[in-house]
């Protein structure tokens, strides 16, 4: 029972202000510190690969984008679940303010991918499986942040962004096991290998940092954009005004 008050608190709006509040630095200070190292680990520490020399170092930006594309569309999915059978507007907010995050790691993953794919397939684009996919994953994206600003009700259009973000989660799938269904260019798996890891631990421990704080980074910036809805969709609430008299 306990645990069901704590949801429905956090699911209030003055509630989920002030403790998103809190949060977004909580998530903010780690996301920086663990790309920091990331970067400096990956960029200048880890040695050269002995295939790809140093283009492979390009992995420390495309695989956590690409991981945050998979995962930022799924959570999508789930608030989008939650807002249409609870209309749950907090559930709805995160649908529309997590959408354009989303696309930016989803076209970022795809930028770096065709850069690393020049040297390596000798072209930028193929319609790999993989490729295929994730472009398809973009138009999504886009397409949930299209319905959401389509109707001059901003509850009407984060419930058809929501829609469609329940229905398009079934590429997620399609992207991450693209390359194991299909007879992909792409590489496969290395880093969840573990059983058989294909990546030195030099390089293995700055990837790790650089997905974490990539998500951390992520929850940050998501953080201050639903804030930042709540003001638009509350700016004359009462709890609003009481909140900034506070502050």
């Amino acid at each position: 029972m306990s645990n069901w008050v704590w949801f429905h608190r956090l699911a209030s709006p003055p509630s989920f202000y002030r403790t998103a509040g809190k949060l977004q630095w909580w998530f903010g200070v780690p996301a920086a510190l663990l790309m920091a190292y990331g970067l400096y680990g990956g960029l200048v520490l880890a040695p050269a690969d002995y295939q790809q020399g140093e283009a492979f170092r390009i992995i420390y930006v495309h695989v956590p984008s690409a991981w945050l594309s998979l995962f930022v569309y799924t959570s999508m999915a789930v608030a989008g679940g939650v807002a249409l059978i609870w209309r749950m507007k907090l559930a709805e907010i995160y649908v529309t303010a997590a959408a354009p995050l989303g696309a930016s790691f989803t076209a970022l993953a795809l930028v770096t991918g065709m850069l690393w794919g020049k040297p390596m397939w000798g072209t930028y684009w193929v319609w790999d499986a993989r490729l295929t996919s994730e472009l398809i994953l973009l138009f999504l994206y886009l397409g949930v942040m299209a319905l959401g600003g389509a109707w001059d009700d901003p509850r009407r259009g984060a419930r058809a962004a929501s829609v469609l973000a329940v229905v398009g989660v079934i590429n997620v799938p399609i992207v991450h096991y693209s390359v194991e269904w299909w007879n992909s260019l792409h590489q496969g798996p290395t880093v969840t290998k573990f059983d058989q890891p294909s990546i030195a631990a030099e390089m293995l421990w700055p990837l790790l940092a650089m997905a974490l704080g990539f998500t951390f980074y992520f929850a940050a910036v998501q953080c201050t954009r639903m804030r930042a809805a709540l003001i638009d969709r509350d700016r004359d609430a009462r709890w609003l005004k009481q909140a900034w008299g506070r502050a």
